[in-house]
């Protein structure tokens, strides 16, 4: 505002400096400027290496002085990668084959299956091959809250321990040609496990009795089983049955589905993981699979409910995920 240039304005300070603009290289990372210079800001390792050479071949710096100037650590300039050992690229095609198998696990359940089949690896190393890789992370699912009554007690009926609390509930699905299948899934609410899966083109109440039949002589009687209104649950010769062997009936509110909220649950993950992700062309393949599924699901998918661990000790199938 008094007429001096920026050049005499420095020549008056005494300092001798140049002004940042001048240097040419003043701007830092978070600098706008610089951003909009590269297309965003400097987040990876790869990255920063790039943008540091392109510094040095185009301005004639340094490296001490292109790495001052992007706030890039000298030691991240200088870092070679390794060659990939065999132990490298065996641990990298058995994350991606569980990717494979398993396609709404993240790194973390992919994780707990590695060590459960032999391997010592951390977890930062399977979330870098599975970034690397660009293998697929779930979508998050959004949290529901909890249903209470006006005095404050909750809806649900809480299992305490094995045997208190049963839940089963349908599910549809439908075969290339357009037939549509049932299925009716059992599962015990305390111990999270799929009891049984019982698939056919028609499921009657009759089913019900007879899955329930092997259940109770295979698992013992549940004090309560919960269910919704369906006409199959409701019928008189399955309630009057379940009262003779003192088997509690616990009906949900109608309309209330988050009342059967482990079964919901269950039947969510069995659709996402496995029949969004399957095409069954008879009916006696679909179930031969789900069988399959229900066997994994028990005995070899990880549970956040107990640590992530395997409610069994079975190893995982296939012979070359073993770290030996």
């Amino acid at each position: 505002g008094h007429g001096c240039e920026p050049g005499e304005a420095a020549e008056a300070s005494g300092s001798g400096e140049r002004a940042p603009e001048a240097a040419g290289c003043g701007y830092g990372i978070g600098h706008p400027c610089f951003e909009g210079r590269i297309g965003g800001k400097l987040l990876s390792a790869e990255r920063k290496r790039r943008c540091v050479a392109a510094a040095r071949q185009r301005h004639g710096l340094s490296e001490r002085r292109a790495c001052a100037a992007l706030g890039v650590w000298r030691s991240v300039q200088r870092y070679r990668k390794r060659r990939k050992t065999d132990e490298e690229v065996r641990l990298r095609k058995a994350i991606i084959e569980l990717a494979h198998r398993h396609r709404r696990y993240g790194s973390g359940r992919i994780t707990n299956l590695l060590r459960a089949a032999g391997w010592c690896v951390n977890h930062k190393r399977v979330e870098r091959i599975w970034r690397e890789e660009g293998l697929q992370v779930p979508n998050r699912v959004q949290k529901r809250r909890r249903v209470h009554l006006p005095g404050g007690s909750c809806v649900r009926l809480r299992a305490l321990r094995r045997n208190h609390v049963w839940s089963y509930d349908f599910m549809v699905d439908r075969l290339p040609d357009g037939r549509v299948i049932r299925l009716l899934t059992v599962i015990d609410e305390y111990m999270r496990r799929c009891l049984a899966i019982r698939v056919g083109y028609s499921l009657k109440s009759e089913d019900v009795m007879e899955v329930l039949r092997d259940l109770f002589f295979r698992e013992g009687c549940p004090d309560h089983i919960r269910s919704d209104n369906g006409s199959e649950f409701r019928a008189k010769e399955l309630v009057e049955w379940l009262g003779e062997l003192g088997v509690k009936t616990a009906y949900i509110a109608p309309g209330s589905p988050w009342e059967n909220g482990y079964n919901e649950s269950f039947n969510g993950r069995l659709r996402d993981e496995f029949l969004n992700c399957e095409s069954f062309s008879i009916l006696k393949e679909a179930q031969v699979l789900i069988e399959d599924w229900r066997l994994h699901y028990n005995d070899v998918r990880p549970l956040a409910r107990w640590g992530r661990r395997r409610r069994r000790g079975v190893p995982c199938p296939a012979p070359f995920l073993y770290a030996s």
